[in-house]
């Protein structure tokens, strides 16, 4: 902790710590109702979304798909010739959005009434006050009536021997790489992995990914996973399952990787590494301990419901509080805390539904339960899937990989659950959160009148194909 003898403090009615998508618009939510409030950047303006998640991945994706709709070009009867990637040009492009998101953001901040911009680290000291080291090192105490953590996580660097010996890359850097991997090593078969494998292996790259447990995205249902695994290697990913890393070693300019699959030793070697075995949580720099918050034994902060904390007047929201760790719902979680302490409401993260998107290409969209939640529950269920070869408008653009799955309750009709793998899934699957925030009956969008020719349409369809 700094030397705090000699400092003076500033008191707040409110402290938000990290400008995340929970944070910046609860800041200015706050004190656009009147209150004094200050904003703690470490970094960046945005949080992850903006700096080194959302905005800067789907906009590479972007130019990976353009690749590779190149390449198809024949396909559609259009003569190209070969395509050139220029990474220079890929990486640029998502510098200026992610500059013009965050130069933004930044802005609105910085103008706004009764909100204080303030670049720093922040500690806690106790549960009143914490302490901001900026960037020349120099301490400040600021109090407050109330705190909101919003400091989000960090890639994690799992323990293999020889790691941190190795120039690894993670989800950050892999983005600010100026050339096209010749071969890209991917340790961790989740969102992140999956992602940048595809990614790079349009731009060019051979690539491997590594993945510890029997399937990838493991919270996917077996079919759904293994749907996704087949189109990746349709791509040219080669795919390694059960397969867990014991040793990291860098020979000349190569990366040396030993795996075991089926209890015997590989050698993998390639130009790269990702690393992408997860995240974990940034309290650790918190000093948490100070304000009596409690975390759980991975570093996230306790919450209720109500996104309070162990610590009286203290809160939580994001991705530093454990579970879904998606934009969209650090957003609701602002929303939460804006409905309970400003408008005077009752709101609850009991019970809503968790949207995501997978943006591998055909794209994953989920919400709601999977079938295999649903028989884990003893829910009577009825499951309806349809291959996307189904779907008009797939085969007009050629896009007919992946499938259509939604899980429905026997008794009542309602939609449980969906996973839609395909061309726009995530677009699908919205229409299909649609009916279940609505509680409507798979009837509804069996017999709504869609525009054709439409991916939408498919939906007509799908429950005709209950299995």
């Amino acid at each position: 902790m700094p030397n705090l003898k000699s400092s003076q403090s500033t008191h707040y009615d409110a402290i938000v710590i990290g400008s995340g998508q929970g944070g910046t618009p609860l800041s200015q939510a706050l004190a656009a109702a009147g209150m004094r409030t200050a904003l703690i950047e470490r970094e960046h303006v945005g949080g992850t979304c903006i700096n080194e998640g959302c905005t800067p991945t789907k906009t590479m994706v972007a130019s990976g798909r353009v690749a590779y709709l190149a390449r198809r070009a024949a396909d559609y009867g259009v003569q190209v010739g070969t395509p050139r990637v220029d990474m220079l040009r890929v990486r640029k492009r998502k510098r200026d959005i992610v500059h013009l998101f965050r130069d933004g953001s930044q802005r609105r901040i910085e103008k706004a009434a009764n909100l204080d911009l303030i670049f720093g680290l922040a500690q806690f000291i106790s549960p009143t006050s914490i302490a901001v080291r900026n960037k020349k090192g120099q301490d400040s105490v600021l109090t407050a009536d109330r705190f909101f953590i919003n400091a989000g996580c960090r890639p994690a660097v799992p323990q293999i021997m020889g790691l941190k010996d190795v120039p690894f890359l993670n989800s950050t850097t892999i983005m600010e790489l100026n050339v096209v991997p010749e071969h890209l090593l991917v340790l961790g078969g989740g969102y992140i992995g999956l992602e940048f494998g595809q990614l790079f292996r349009r731009l060019g790259s051979k690539v491997t990914i590594v993945q510890s447990a029997n399937s990838l995205l493991t919270r996917e249902d077996a079919d759904v996973a293994s749907a996704v695994t087949e189109i990746l290697k349709e791509d040219g990913i080669h795919v390694l399952l059960g397969a867990r890393a014991e040793k990291a070693a860098r020979h000349a300019s190569r990366v040396h990787l030993k795996i075991r699959v089926d209890g015997k030793v590989r050698s993998l070697e390639g130009s790269h590494l990702l690393v992408a075995t997860g995240r974990v949580p940034n309290s650790d720099m918190l000093n948490l301990s100070a304000a009596r918050i409690a975390t759980d034994n991975y570093g996230f902060i306790h919450v209720n419901d109500k996104l309070e904390t162990s610590a009286k007047n203290i809160y939580a929201l994001g991705d530093i509080k454990g579970g879904p760790a998606f934009t969209h719902i650090s957003y609701d979680d602002f929303r939460i805390i804006r409905t309970n302490l400003i408008e005077k409401g009752n709101a609850s993260t009991m019970g809503r539904l968790v949207p995501y998107t997978v943006f591998i290409d055909p794209q994953l969209g989920r919400v709601g339960i999977t079938e295999t939640e649903a028989h884990l529950q003893n829910r009577a269920i009825r499951v309806a899937k349809m291959p996307m070869n189904y779907v008009a408008r797939a085969l007009e653009i050629d896009e007919t990989r992946g499938f259509m799955k939604v899980i429905v309750d026997v008794n009542t009709s309602q939609i449980l659950g969906a996973a839609v793998l395909g061309i726009e899934g995530g677009e699908i699957m919205s229409q299909i959160q649609l009916a279940m925030m609505g509680n409507l009956p798979y009837t509804v969008l069996q017999n709504a009148v869609f525009a054709h020719p439409t991916l939408s349409e498919a939906l007509n369809n799908l429950f005709n194909h209950f299995v």
